[in-house]
This record gives C-alpha cells, sequence and structure tokens, in this order.
C-alpha cells in the first residue's frame, strides 16, 4: 500500500494501528487534538490480557518493550466491605495472564514505536464530509483539512468520524466515577496503602447497590481510585468541581460510615476530583460497509468499563493493521474482512460489560475473584 492511513486519535488503539502499518511499510498519519504527548494526564493501570492486549503488542513487535514496563506485584487483588473487612486476598504469585501498566508508559512505548511526525498534535477534528467515491475530508479545529482514501476513527467515545458510519451516539449509563489519587501513601496514608495492598483494592457497601470503589497502586506510592456513585447526570451538575475541597466532601458524605482507611481515598487526595461520566453505544453496535473508511475502539464499540477497552482498542488495530497488509491493493476487501470479524467479537464483549455495569456486591464479588 502506499496510500497513506489517516487515522483520527492517538490513543492506544490509533497508535497501535500506525505501529503495525509500519511493520509492514505501509504510511500512516495520526491526528491528535492534543497539543503535545504531555499535555494531559493518560490515566492510571491497565491490565493487558494475553488473548487481546497482549496478542495486538506481539502482532505489532512491541513485547520485549512491553514487558520492560510492567510493574511487577500488582495483579494482587484484595475485596474489602465498607467496614474495611477482608472478604478475599490474592497474591501476585507471578502465575497471573493480565500484568499491569501505567496507561502513560504504554502510550510512549508506542509513541517511541513510530517515525518522527507520525503524530500531528494539535489537530481537533470537528468534523469528517465525503468529497467523492471512498474518499473523504476531515476539517480540523484551527479550519485546516486533509483529504483521505483510507479514514480510520480511533477517536474515541465522542468520535467526529463515527457520524459518517453510523447514527448511533453514546448514551449515559445511569452511573459515574470520581477519579481521586493519593501521592505517597505508604509514608503519609499508611492504613489506606495497607488497605489497598500491592495491586488492586475492590471495596463495596454489602447493603447497598452500585456504591464501590476501585482502588490501584501505581509507582512511587500512588493510589489512584474511581469511586462509582449510581445517580443521573443533573446530581453531578450540582456539584462545583473547580472547589475540589467542596466537591470532595460532597462525594465522601455519600461514603459516610465507612472505615476511615478507605474514606481517606476521598477525603485525603491531593488533587482535585475528577468526574468521568460513563457511557455506552448499543450493544451489537455495527454500521453498513462505507467505502474508505472504518472504525476502532471506543468510537466503534463504547461499553461500559470492566477492563476490556484499551485491550480491545488494542486488538481491534491489530487486526485492522493485518487485513489490510494482507490486502494491500484491495482495501475494501480488507476492511470488509476487519468488520466481519470485529461485530461479533465486540458485541460479545459489549453484553458482558452490560451485565456486569451495575453490579450486586454478589456479582462485585465473583467477578474481581476471578
Amino acid at each position: 500500500m502506499h496510500t497513506p492511513v489517516t487515522i483520527i486519535g492517538a490513543g492506544l488503539g490509533g497508535l497501535l494501528l500506525a505501529r503495525v502499518l509500519h511493520v509492514h511499510g505501509i504510511p500512516a498519519v495520526v491526528y491528535e487534538a492534543d497539543p503535545s504527548p504531555t499535555a494531559r494526564s493518560q490515566g492510571g493501570m491497565l491490565d493487558i490480557h494475553a488473548h487481546s492486549g497482549q496478542f495486538a503488542l506481539e502482532t505489532a513487535a512491541l513485547t520485549e518493550e512491553f514487558r520492560g514496563i510492567v510493574l511487577e506485584g500488582r495483579q494482587a487483588i484484595r475485596l474489602l466491605d465498607r467496614n474495611g473487612t477482608v472478604l478475599f486476598d490474592k497474591t501476585d504469585d507471578g502465575t497471573g495472564t493480565s500484568p499491569e501498566v501505567q496507561r502513560g508508559d504504554l502510550r510512549q512505548v508506542l509513541l517511541d514505536s513510530l517515525p518522527d511526525g507520525t503524530v500531528r498534535w494539535g489537530h481537533k477534528a470537528t468534523g469528517v464530509r465525503a468529497v467523492g467515491e471512498a474518499r473523504h475530508e476531515v476539517t480540523f479545529a484551527d479550519g485546516s483539512t486533509v483529504g483521505t482514501n483510507l479514514l480510520v476513527g480511533a477517536d474515541g467515545a465522542w468520535s467526529r468520524v463515527r457520524p459518517l458510519l453510523s447514527d448511533a451516539t453514546p448514551a449515559y449509563i445511569g452511573r459515574s466515577f470520581v477519579e481521586t489519587c493519593l501521592y505517597d501513601a505508604d509514608t503519609r496514608h499508611p492504613a489506606t496503602a495497607k488497605a489497598v495492598g500491592g495491586g488492586t483494592l475492590a471495596a463495596f457497601d454489602p447493603d447497598e447497590r452500585g456504591k464501590w470503589l476501585v482502588a490501584h497502586r501505581e509507582k512511587d506510592g500512588t493510589l489512584r481510585t474511581y469511586v462509582t456513585l449510581a445517580k443521573p447526570q443533573d446530581w453531578f451538575a450540582g456539584i462545583d468541581f473547580t472547589d475540589a475541597g467542596a466537591a470532595a466532601t460532597r462525594i465522601a458524605q455519600e461514603y459516610d460510615g465507612w472505615a476511615p482507611e478507605l474514606a481517606a481515598l476521598i477525603t485525603g487526595i491531593d488533587t482535585a476530583p475528577v468526574l468521568r461520566p460513563l457511557h455506552a453505544l448499543p450493544v451489537g453496535h455495527r454500521w453498513d460497509r462505507v467505502p474508505g473508511a472504518t472504525l476502532l475502539g471506543d468510537a466503534a464499540h463504547l461499553s461500559p468499563p470492566d477492563g476490556e477497552g484499551a485491550n480491545l482498542a488494542m486488538q481491534d488495530a491489530a487486526e485492522l493493521g493485518t487485513a489490510l497488509a494482507a490486502h494491500p491493493d484491495d482495501v475494501e476487501t480488507a476492511l470488509t474482512a476487519y468488520e466481519q470479524a470485529l461485530f461479533p467479537r465486540s458485541a460479545t464483549a459489549a453484553a458482558a460489560a452490560e451485565v456486569t455495569h451495575n453490579p450486586t456486591p454478589q456479582e462485585l464479588i465473583g467477578f474481581f475473584a476471578r
């Protein structure tokens, strides 16, 4: 293939697609809204699954680099109730199959694997239109445009490419995360650090569905927490998240009565709490074949979070890149083959996430114990 592939979005999926194409000698350009690679935090921990994320990194010839950023011991998991009682405790004995890495580290591995100039920073896509047979034009916020014969939307939940293929839009699933961070927790919050343990903590209220939190131990003693609240969006609109102290206090009220070492994950934070409303596309989302364009990752199959999203995005990218390399003279055959595998795979994953998106306490125990 000599026609450059135009990729919108420099998340894990978009970058891994560019890397797989590069391995096969296929040119690609990635357009990203962020002005630079360090413009914003890249999020917390990811468990990379053998059948999806690890497969994708192997396809991209980056297994060794991936192993170099794995955080040892982080596959440990603990389940506590609201009183701090330990219900399940599994240490990382080295036999786990889903190593943990920090998203920012993995993104940097992908960036470092690409030729200089592959990613065009500061290009926020605002719209896409068809301009001929299998050709499209992308418009950016600065008024510039780019034309392409092969367009891939890897631009997440609110994809600007998706409307070209589908009328579907993400819907709020009825709950949100509030993300918090504690730094140097072993020294400054030893009881909380002990409660979290060496890897992942899940703590929940056994008497109230939809009230639970998950905390991850990152590098340098950082604890990143996702506090779950099953509330409508207008409830969160009544909280001023620009006032960090007031927002943390209001969220903590919902967890009143929890063990102090768990409550500190909300009240002892070192950064402003960040609201993460959760949305999903319809289960089984698909589209008719549109010549010269396709989607991957959350742009294609946004689901409630269940540990699969980043893995599926990378798997999508690996399979799309492989299909294009297998059919360099017939893009439509490649895209058809990719989508025929994508649709049933993503529908199965979305259905599974839908089942677990608002779990009972018993279902939560079963999910994390697995």
